[in-house]
């Protein structure tokens, strides 16, 4: 509670007595005998009696009352610093400069301080070549100055003016970032480690490795301790441990730093140290192969989760690797089920090895499954799209390719349009039997909706013609494609089955054969 004395200053001040806001913001500014230090209070007080020109309250507000504080109260207190800098107190210049160029100001805050832009960059340099982090990290990050190497050089550049050369400026600024990092500034250190990283993995280690020591010296031993105790991890230290820990698994003799590395970026989320700390704890490679070194005794327990939380946030090599530790004879809880659940999820995330792995699961079992070929060829093709030879050779076994059917384009070739237009079903049938190598039977009693699959086309009649084998014709191109959807809508709201508009297989037959002399004499030859 106050003190006699404070009663009467704070009286005196809310009466608006310029001396007593003085002595209130003092008061507040250092502490009082009862009254707590509070920068905010202070600097409300200090204003109202700078702006009863009380001097002394301006260069208080300008040697004490940093960014933090002054952000809230412009552009009310942009003169005050300016004058104090005027008046010789280099942290107001400081402060000035970080007002003045902060990006995040309200367009009325930027118009009132575009005046004293200039100054602020002279007093920014000048806080910078006396060796002040902020006004470096501040002074690099202006016009649009990008991150430097890590291995760039931090000499004390010279001043330029604003009609530099853009490289001269950015070099400049990539010097100003270096000494930041240099002078122990935590955002400058990530950000020049993020330059470093996409193109100097040597200087990105060199300058990694101080930040990564500290940073493990004071975390738990592995990532059980530090969920136990919910060890916090910033995004940009959770990035430093996973790309140290990668580039640790090349360096064998970084062993131990490596694993608490790991250890920590799974505990922090990272998907990447989350499936390598999995195999680790599975003793298996990304294919599922045993490894050598690792793990003294494995831990399928612990790999299972790991890989299940990599797998959750979209790698699908961590649900390829959970489907080889259900396929292993090892594993008490052995799945061929639950394997080859994860391995049609790795496969629906574009694992080519999955793909391959399903299409041949799928083909071995179309004898149980009469589709299952379908399944097969869906998968071999996603496949094949990523270069798998092994799955190529394997759908040239399961469907043919499309080939031309002469008999079709005897008919359609030199047919005029006015007769095609006669009996569109009829063309889009023998259309159908030129892309896809259709005999005459299949093309006139294919149910086209049915047979569409969208990666292949299955043909099968043998409810209607007898001597007929089923068989798969794949589609490989896009112009098979929107050829199968254009003539797909012909055929959408009509029954292509013996009851439908186009009758039986006799009526059909009967009427190719009566489709204009053109047709009669072309199925004559």
């Amino acid at each position: 509670m106050a003190n006699r004395e404070e009663l009467g200053i704070i009286r005196g001040a809310r009466a608006g007595d310029a001396v007593c806001q003085l002595a209130l913001g003092k008061l507040y500014l250092f502490g009082g005998a009862s009254l707590p230090l509070s920068l905010p209070t202070a600097l409300h007080w200090l204003n109202r009696a700078a702006l009863q020109e009380q001097d002394e309250a301006w260069m208080l507000i300008g040697s004490y009352v940093p960014f933090e504080h002054a952000q809230h109260c412009l552009p009310a207190v942009l003169s005050w610093y300016d004058r104090a800098y005027d008046a010789g107190v280099e942290q107001a210049g400081l402060v000035l400069a970080q007002l003045v160029l902060n990006q995040a100001a309200s367009p009325a805050v930027r118009h009132e301080a575009s005046h004293l832009r200039h100054k602020a960059l002279q007093a920014l340099e000048t806080a910078a070549r006396a060796g002040s982090a902020e006004a470096q990290w501040l002074l690099a990050h202006q016009s649009g100055a990008q991150p430097p190497s890590a291995a760039s050089p931090a000499p004390q550049p010279a001043r330029r003016g604003p009609g530099s050369p853009p490289s001269h400026r950015a070099s400049a600024r990539q010097q100003w970032l270096a000494r930041a990092a240099d002078s122990g500034l935590a955002a400058a250190q990530y950000a020049v480690l993020e330059q470093a990283w996409h193109g100097d993995r040597a200087a990105f280690l060199q300058r990694a490795l101080p930040l990564a020591r500290k940073l493990l010296a004071d975390a738990p031993a592995d990532a059980e301790a530090a969920r136990a105790v919910d060890w916090p991890l910033a995004t940009a230290q959770l990035t430093l441990l996973a790309r140290c820990a990668e580039l640790y698994d090349q360096h064998p003799e970084h062993r131990n730093a490596l694993h608490h590395c790991r250890e920590l970026a799974a505990h922090g989320g990272d998907r990447h140290a989350q499936l390598a700390l999995g195999l680790w704890f599975a003793r298996m490679d990304g294919d599922g192969k045993r490894q050598a070194d690792g793990i003294a005794a494995v831990n399928f327990k612990r790999a299972i989760r790991w890989l299940t939380q990599a797998g959750e946030q979209g790698l699908a090599e961590a649900w390829y690797a959970l489907s080889r530790i259900y396929l292993k004879p090892e594993f008490s809880q052995r799945s061929v089920a639950e394997a080859q659940g994860y391995l049609e999820r790795a496969a629906d995330m574009g694992h080519g090895l999955a793909q391959l792995e399903c299409g041949m699961y799928a083909w071995r079992n179309r004898r149980t499954d009469e589709n299952s070929d379908v399944r097969a060829a869906y998968w071999l093709q996603k496949a094949a799209a990523q270069g798998c030879a092994e799955a190529e050779a394997a759908l040239a076994r399961i469907g043919a390719a499309p080939k031309a059917s002469a008999w079709a384009d005897a008919i359609l070739g030199g047919m005029p349009r006015e007769v095609l237009e006669s009996q569109p079903l009829l063309a889009a049938r023998l259309e159908l039997a030129g892309l896809f190598g259709l005999s005459r039977a299949e093309a006139l009693l294919l149910d086209v909706k049915a047979a569409d699959q969208g990666h292949c086309l299955v043909v099968d009649i043998r409810a209607s013609y007898g001597r007929s084998k089923r068989r798969l014709v794949l589609l490989r191109t896009a112009r098979e494609r929107q050829a199968l959807d254009r003539i797909g809508r012909l055929f959408d709201q009509i029954d292509n089955g013996p009851d439908g508009p186009e009758g039986n297989y006799r009526q059909r037959l009967y009427r190719l054969k009566t489709w204009g002399p053109p047709a009669e004499d072309r199925l004559a030859a």
